[in-house]
């Protein structure tokens, strides 16, 4: 592991699921799985591809109930390339003797190489190189260059490549119950004696799908039509010592894409017109120059080589590329098929780093939620509501893609899934949206889409409130909060706990955002917006009502989770870590033994405490004081320790919440959660996980532990606001940022000196304000700031 690159030595089948997700290269439109060429999809290797915003839904019989699942789709299988000598069998490292092997991910130039030496015959060895690229400068193209070099014999190779047609939706065995065969209509055909091409469709929303390869060689291919695959085969001779090459290049199209006729005519014409491997990956080089540059990252040591990791996978996602496209943040990435590739509020941890250096992309992906408020706001109606009832997990029209069902592994039992009361991935979204024209200034977004998107939800949460005479207050009930684990009271016939504080908090910040932009929309703006959704200005004075008086219950001078919280049972922490070891999924050993987590005070995750990771100190306690609520630093800080205590994390975001809250509460135990979210994904500590999808929240979390949390940076009132928390374990670091139009602003700390350099420009000056100064910065000025104690 270096901060260029990240490798492994040796071949280890039972950690291949893991360095596939870890390798996986993908430019924000389609992704591919770091699995080894020669390998089918099997219990040790996982070949899958998956194109951005390309779902299928399909119908399952589950447990004695049918049930509807809409996935992420496993596209046909563009990477099949296998090898073996004459008189030989197909060479895999699983049937024959490997003598070395080693994989690098080159993180700077997006490159994923590796190297194998097989033992053929009594004392031949066929030394196997590849270099496989996903092109980030044209997303429809990939690249897979083979180099055969026989050591100590001679004689001939016969090299087969393939575009796989035949693949299905496999990569999750808690999900094989559920039907994964998404792809119908498989045609193959020869374009050209060096190309071949395929065609399908997704079975339910008709998506076709065109791919084409060029194979080229040191002798002509002889071609193949066995559907569902067309397949390329070639025989070369070998003389000791000496190197041979077989390049395949393909194209991937399908019809969701703009400016084009038909994906498999686009896909033929793509990959007859384009250079050689050589050329495609000198352009390939230059647009991941480009973005490391927008993303520059300074962090020494371990943790800066696992952080320009995590960097690499967030671009490879989201890219440039994704600004054009209509597509969420898929929680596991493009990396795998956990959570059906559905959408969350991964986002929240994700758009921050992406509004200071990838703004369009952020846009983008506001747009994706635009694109379906009125398919909230239906889902509002449905449930007897007004304004936009977001999803818990989305897919491609929006609708609630929650399954009504879920397996418990250790039990074996599928159970009811509760998760769609999780309605303060709303709150999310507005949040999203204020902090994205904060960073940028883009108030033409936020005055249209930003104000028509945080309106909608200011009035499902207005409508979900209900007026209590004998609190005095307003309740929000029957909802899940970020736990997770507490679904439903115990015994309680009906699932939803009441007055969780993170989503009442959120809620009233919600009403309160929306009311300030009302009030500062233009007037012909303003009018437009109030006639567009039939605003009352009744409605006005209950949001304001709302935002000042919902319920935040407390027990022991703590904030309670939610109302009841601390009248649960408290669990033997001690015992059950000394019967299981690992209970970060404690609501599946409690399940398991006939007992459920709704019975104690347990959380999954952060929950009560994401209120620290949004908010600043000063922003929480004012949301508190407007709410008529007493939040000192002493409470908060019983709070923090209570929950700390009381928290399995079963969650890769709980790690890096608790870093992030622990480093401004209590310092000297930050680094032991920050490391936790460092690893997360890398020592797959959710115990396999990683195998099915990087997670895509966490490792952008950490991105921005860097950029915000450490440096306590917030955009806000046209200013950059920083207060740095420096840990001592991470006391430099720097980074550059795009701000208010500002390219490159460069943020560096070493010890408690701070430097901020504004690049030459047209722009205005950057207003940089601390709690002790207020700094304004010129263009290609640099501000050198002491830092005390």
């Amino acid at each position: 592991m270096t901060g260029l690159s990240w490798e492994y030595e040796g071949y280890e089948p039972a950690a291949e699921r893991l360095r596939e997700s870890l390798c996986t290269l993908g430019n924000g439109y389609f992704a591919t799985r770091g699995a080894l060429p020669e390998c089918a999809a099997d219990g040790v290797h996982y070949p899958g591809t998956y194109v951005a915003g390309c779902y299928n839904r399909l119908t399952s019989e589950v447990a004695g109930r049918r049930v509807e699942n809409e996935d992420l789709v496993n596209v046909p299988n563009w990477l099949p390339l296998r090898f073996r000598v004459d008189g030989g069998s197909w060479l895999t490292p699983d049937t024959a003797t490997v003598l070395d092997h080693r994989a690098v991910l080159h993180l700077s130039t997006g490159l994923l190489e590796r190297r194998t030496r097989y033992r053929v015959g009594g004392h031949g060895v066929l030394a196997v190189r590849q270099q496989r690229i996903v092109h980030m400068a044209d997303p429809h193209l990939a690249a897979l260059r083979t180099e055969f070099t026989a050591e100590g014999f001679s004689g001939a190779l016969t090299v087969e490549a393939a575009l796989d047609g035949g693949v299905s939706n496999a990569g999750v065995p808690r999900y094989r119950e559920l039907d994964g065969h998404h792809l119908t209509h498989v045609h193959t055909g020869t374009a050209a004696p060096h190309t071949v091409w395929l065609r399908c469709r997704t079975r339910t929303s008709d998506i076709r799908v065109g791919m084409a390869s060029r194979l080229t060689a040191d002798a002509p291919a002889l071609i193949q039509h066995d559907p569902p695959c067309a397949r390329q085969l070639t025989r070369l001779d070998l003389a000791p010592d000496r190197s041979t090459t077989v390049d395949k290049i393909v194209a991937l199209y399908t019809s969701r894409d703009p400016a084009i006729s038909d994906p498999v005519y686009a896909a033929i014409d793509r990959v007859g017109r384009v250079p050689g491997f050589e050329a495609l990956l000198a352009s390939h080089r230059t647009a991941w120059d480009q973005m490391w540059r927008r993303a520059e990252l300074d962090v020494p040591g371990e943790s800066g080589s696992i952080l320009r990791l995590h960097l690499f996978h967030v671009l490879q996602t989201l890219s440039p590329h994704t600004a054009d496209l209509d597509v969420g943040v898929p929680a596991r990435g493009l990396h795998g098929e956990a959570y059906r590739g559905h959408v969350f509020w991964d986002e929240l941890f994700v758009l921050p780093y992406l509004n200071l250096h990838f703004p369009e992309v952020s846009r983008a992906l506001l747009h994706y939620r635009h694109r379906r408020l009125e398919r909230a706001r239906t889902a509002a109606v449905d449930a007897g509501h007004k304004g936009a009832m977001y999803p818990w997990q989305s897919g491609s029209d929006g609708r609630e893609e929650t399954q009504r069902l879920h397996l418990n592994p250790r039990s074996g039992r599928w159970l009811p899934d509760h998760s769609r009361f999780q309605h303060h991935v709303g709150s999310a979204i507005a949040y999203n949206v204020w902090q994205y024209c904060e960073a940028t200034g883009d108030t033409e977004f936020l005055h249209t889409k930003g104000a028509e998107m945080l309106l909608q939800i200011a009035r499902f949460w207005a409508n979900s409130a209900r007026y209590d005479e004998t609190l005095g207050r307003y309740r929000i009930t029957g909802v899940v909060g970020p736990d997770e684990y507490h679904d439903a009271y115990p015994g309680a016939p009906e699932p939803g706990i009441d007055d969780n504080a993170y989503t009442n908090v959120t809620a009233a910040w919600v009403l309160t955002r929306t009311l300030e932009l009302l009030d500062a929309l233009p007037e012909p703006r303003h009018r437009e917006l109030v006639e567009r959704t039939e605003l009352d200005y009744r409605e006005l004075e209950q949001w304001e009502d709302v935002s000042r008086a919902l319920h935040v219950p407390f027990h022991d001078g703590v904030i309670s989770q939610f109302e009841g919280f601390g009248d649960l049972a408290e669990l033997d922490w001690d015992g059950y870590r000394q019967r299981y070891g690992d209970i970060r999924r404690l609501d599946r050993i409690l399940e398991a033994e006939g007992d459920t987590v709704n019975r104690y005070q347990a959380s999954k995750q952060a929950d009560v405490l994401m209120l620290g990771y949004l908010f600043s100190p000063s922003e929480l306690q004012g949301l508190f004081q407007r709410l008529g609520l007493p939040l000192d630093e002493e409470t908060w800080h019983r709070t923090v320790d209570y929950y700390l205590h009381r928290t399995s994390h079963g969650s890769t975001l709980s790690g890096l919440v608790h870093g992030w809250v622990l480093a401004r509460a209590r310092r000297a135990e930050a680094w032991k959660f920050c490391q936790e979210a460092l690893q997360g994904d890398i020592a797959d500590i959710q115990g396999g996980t990683t195998g099915e999808g990087i997670h895509l929240g966490a490792m952008a979390g950490t991105l921005d532990l860097v950029q915000r949390g450490l440096t306590g940076m917030e955009t806000r009132e046209g200013a950059l606001w920083l207060d740095p928390v420096p840990l001592p374990e991470l006391s430099s670091y720097g980074f550059a940022i795009r701000y208010h139009g500002h390219w490159g602003v460069r943020l560096g700390l070493e010890r408690r000196h701070l430097e901020i350099a504004v690049p030459s420009s047209n722009r205005d000056p950057i207003d940089v304000r601390l709690p002790d100064r207020h700094v304004r910065l010129q263009p290609g000025e640099t501000g050198r700031l002491f830092l005390p104690d």
